[in-house]
């Protein structure tokens, strides 16, 4: 089948990219001359580990090919994914659908024959009908149908995730429209993966609700994780605990220094827009946004404590400023709060991050950049991990608390232990929502 993607974000790129390796013709469309010539030159734009080697092996094939022409890439396409950025309105909350509505209105005015207008980015409920309007005015005599397709892509496991699914959400009003669809995911669904068929406005609030409730299950255990903090208890033998229930899970149960990212910020923030729009609050999701933010401000005074009561004149190593590790995604990444904080209080404030620098540098002004960890870490009064890489996992805690000037540690992913930082020879080290180092004198 010919498919066309358009945008070539992270979203339609592992969409077009993943598409073309069921063995479909998948044709990406982008406005942006620079993105269309780097990836033609065979160059990803975004992070994403796997993913050159794979977009590479399909264009190689001859099924996946990249143009700023959507009347050519749609032509004889039997379905168009709409794959454009749907960021947060200013002022509001709610999705700015704009880029949608666009791409709806060209698709219409270029397409001549039948095809399947596909949502893939994240819209509110309603907006699959918006899109049948707009199109439907566009272009009257064009046969046509919509249908909602929410991703459900974790960054740094895309791949994965398209290819082995949880489930595949498609929402439809006409049987055609079901066929195209499922001919389209005809190889996961050989391979027995659920796809759930059902209506425009359920497949929309699907992934809405969905990305809601597991901000809220971070939001938990974060809050949890304060109240350990005070009592004494360790959050990681909590969430441990909570997470054998096979009723609650352990996946999501990992306190730290908030969500951030590309979705869960924005959908919880949509969601509780509709909800205001609708009449029915989402007071959960409401308090759930509320108490992300405090919780990144509760990390800014964790490191004013470890640093004497101020910043002024500290020199502090962070080690990871994208939201989560494998991406080079900064969007409401918990150091877009913590890093200008310390720099505002006037901290000497060196980073390093495999993959941040190239969004970070603009990000995150006045900080300095290291590609070692070791070397960031040199002559620095505290060290802050703040993204859990691989490379910071295993460190020699000892090598970076013998070469700093006063060895202290903000673990704000728990991925050490106070026995280890001790052990290393560290004077502080402090987590999340368990106790600190100078609060186990009892531990060697």
């Amino acid at each position: 089948m010919r498919i066309a993607v358009i945008g070539t974000g992270y979203v339609g790129l592992v969409s077009g990219v993943c598409f073309s390796d069921f063995g479909h013709e998948v044709v990406c469309v982008d406005k942006d001359p620079g993105k269309i010539e780097r990836l033609k030159a065979g160059e990803v734009p975004i992070y994403e580990p796997g993913l050159d080697a794979l977009m590479a092996r399909n264009v190689e094939a001859g099924r996946l090919t990249f143009t700023l022409d959507l009347q050519e890439a749609i032509e004889g396409a039997q379905a168009v994914f709409i794959a454009v950025g749907t960021p947060t309105r200013r002022g509001d909350g709610h999705a700015d659908l704009t880029f949608v509505m666009a791409a709806a209105e060209e698709i219409a005015k270029a397409a001549t024959d039948y095809l399947v207008i596909v949502t893939k980015s994240t819209v509110p409920v309603g907006t699959n009908r918006q899109v049948k309007q707009v199109v439907r005015k566009a272009n009257p005599d064009l046969e046509f149908d919509v249908a909602s397709n929410p991703e459900f892509l974790r960054e740094g496991q895309a791949i994965e995730d398209f290819m082995k699914p949880d489930r595949v959400v498609v929402g439809v009003q006409s049987e055609r429209a079901a066929d195209v669809m499922s001919e389209i995911y005809r190889p996961l669904e050989l391979r027995d993966y659920p796809v759930i068929v059902t209506d425009l406005e359920s497949a929309e609030m699907i992934k809405y609700a969905a990305n809601a409730f597991l901000a809220t299950k971070i939001t938990f255990i974060n809050e949890i994780a304060a109240l350990c903090e005070r009592t004494g208890a360790d959050v990681k033998e909590v969430g441990r605990g909570m997470g054998l229930d096979a009723r609650i899970g352990g996946r999501f149960l990992n306190a730290g220094p908030g969500y951030g990212g590309s979705c869960f910020p924005k959908d919880t923030k949509a969601l509780a827009r509709i909800g205001q729009e609708n009449a029915v609050p989402m007071q959960i999701t409401e308090t759930v946004i509320k108490v992300n933010e405090e919780i990144k401000r509760r990390m800014v005074d964790k490191l004013v404590d470890l640093c004497d009561g101020s910043f002024n004149g500290k020199t502090v190593a962070v080690l990871g400023v994208t939201f989560k590790p494998d991406t080079d995604d900064m969007r409401d990444s918990p150091s877009l709060t913590l890093v200008p904080a310390m720099v505002g209080g006037g901290a000497k404030v060196r980073v390093c991050d495999p993959q941040g620098h190239h969004e970070g540098e603009a990000l995150l002004p006045g900080v300095n950049w290291f590609d070692d960890a070791y070397k960031a870490a040199r002559n620095a009064d505290l060290v802050v991990i703040l993204t859990e890489w691989n490379e910071f996992r295993a460190l020699d805690l000892e090598r970076i608390a013998k070469h700093m000037a006063i060895p202290r540690m903000a673990d704000l992913r728990n991925v050490y232990t106070a026995r280890d930082a001790k052990k290393a020879g560290f004077e502080a080290y402090a987590s999340i929502g368990r106790p600190d180092l100078s609060a186990r004198p009892d531990q060697d």
